[in-house]
């Protein structure tokens, strides 16, 4: 071993020091792997193929765009976690003050975590792929209860051993994903469904393709996850032996650089099966159901295991990583309260009843809260980045920060107004006592067949049952 591969691990055997200052090429493979697998999830397959479909032609500039905030923001978190030498989000918002970094950090990680994050990782390849298989038995709420249940018995087996999330994600969830998802990219490339310069965009991607496409990115909220992941990075690093602080801070880097450089590629070709999709001929709602097309376009009913297997991964191993930081992150704040397990299992419990609601539920109550957390987040990183220009002073974090906060609660109230007003037009429509039960039902679970005044992928099947049409007319139902 070389001299700058010397690192500060003690040998069991020898009880002697080993220094090393930087990681070899292999191990900055399998973080970058690992930190790919904690950032990429259903999330991030959805939003950029469904991008694709709308562009069309013009999916290179959106692509631009979604590229900027949806791999340039996470990699500017992971690098002021790095370049700030923070030791996690705790460390790196405590320079605002004591009592801001404990309710910012308890509000980003809560929501990433139990509150929205975690929980939508289950409802998520729940509703895309393993509804599907069910048919209208998925309505009932016990088949996503069992799910749920299976699934968060696994993300938790996997969580309890915080020291192996480098093996778990990074060595085998991440490429069992990888496969899963390369088959079906690899088959569109092969055998391409269209040409994509022949497919005219939507009219949000005709004049301005790349800014929609920049709007786009913020819906995977990697720049909220990379805050949160940058503990996992920097505790793995250093676990493999590098010890000091610059060293620590340049290997976080470098993953970050590397796993970012992957996102990009499979948005790239995620993006081109959405446009190629086009060719087909049918109109999706979103980006599932682009998925589900393109899976039974190449294999049929075989396409349809294929893809759940894909999103099903895709989402336990982000779930597995928002689990251990958050957990990792409790314990640090609250150190005299529970140990690191029995947070986990308390966090893993906590998605689980929440993951019932249903996905419709968890994205509503998220936005709100989301349009608060974002400006902040933002903030915190371009202050982490820079921070060695003003020597990091707590007035300049402050007075940055506190600027930022009154435009974030304002963003926070007027979200949380929309989203009243919606729930509101939600239980005019389908909580009346004049509905049919079925549809009550429906709604209070947040399916997106109750009515069209709250989605409007509203099925008239649906409404046309048992003779409704009549009644529901007098709610404004058409």
């Amino acid at each position: 071993m070389s001299l700058r591969e010397r690192t500060a691990v003690l040998s069991h055997k020898t009880g002697e020091f080993i220094l090393k200052e930087k990681l070899t090429k292999s191990e900055t493979i399998f973080i970058a792997s690992m930190l790919f697998g904690l950032f990429f999830g259903a999330g991030n397959l959805i939003f950029p193929i469904y991008m694709g479909q709308l562009a069309g032609a013009n999916m290179w500039k959106a692509l631009i765009g979604f590229l900027i905030t949806g791999v340039g923001l996470p990699l500017l978190g992971i690098a002021a976690m790095g370049i700030s030498r923070s030791d996690g989000l705790v460390e790196l918002s405590g320079k605002v003050g004591r009592g801001y970094s404990i309710f910012f950090t308890c509000a980003l990680y809560l929501t990433i975590g139990p509150f929205f994050a975690i929980p939508r990782c289950a409802t998520v390849p729940f509703t895309v792929t393993v509804a599907p298989l069910f048919g209208k038995g998925a309505d009932n709420p016990t088949v996503l209860a069992e799910y749920s249940v299976l699934f968060f018995a696994a993300v938790l087996a996997f969580s309890l051993f915080p020291g192996k999330i480098l093996t778990w994600v990074g060595k085998i969830l991440n490429p069992i994903f990888l496969v899963c998802l390369g088959i079906l990219v690899i088959a569109a490339i092969v055998k391409p469904m269209g040409t994509v310069s022949g497919f005219a965009p939507a009219e949000a991607y005709t004049k301005s393709a790349v800014f929609t496409g920049f709007l786009d990115g913020y819906n995977t909220m990697d720049a909220l996850a990379s805050l949160a992941f940058g503990i996992v990075v920097i505790t793995v690093i250093r676990d493999l032996g590098v010890k000091e602080p610059k060293a620590v801070a340049k290997s976080t880097v470098h993953a970050g650089i590397f796993s970012c450089l992957i996102m990009a590629a499979i948005y790239l070709a995620v993006t081109l099966v959405g446009a190629q999709s086009r060719g087909l001929g049918v109109e999706c709602t979103n980006g599932g159901e682009v998925f589900a097309l393109v899976a039974n376009h190449y294999f049929g009913k075989t396409g349809g295991i294929i893809l759940a297997a894909t999103f099903t991964f895709a989402c336990l191993k982000t779930a597995v990583g928002l689990i251990t930081s958050c957990s990792e992150t409790f314990v640090k704040l609250f150190p005299k309260s529970f140990s690191y397990r029995v947070w986990a299992i308390i966090f893993s419990i906590a998605s689980l009843l929440i993951a019932n609601l249903g996905l419709n539920k968890i994205i509503d109550y998220s936005v709100p809260v989301l349009m608060f957390l974002y400006p902040l987040a933002i903030t915190l990183i371009l202050l982490g980045l820079f921070g060695n220009l003003f020597g990091h002073n707590r007035w300049v974090y402050g007075f940055v920060t506190g600027f930022t906060l009154v435009a974030a609660v304002y963003d926070f109230l007027a979200a949380s107004q929309r989203a009243y007003r919606k729930a509101q037009t939600h239980k005019r429509a389908c909580g009346n006592k004049e509905l049919p039960a079925a549809l009550r039902h429906r709604s209070r679970l947040g399916d997106s067949r109750g009515c069209r005044s709250c989605d409007r992928n509203c099925s008239d099947a649906v409404h046309k049952e048992k003779g409704t049409r009549k009644r529901l007319k007098i709610h404004n139902i058409k």
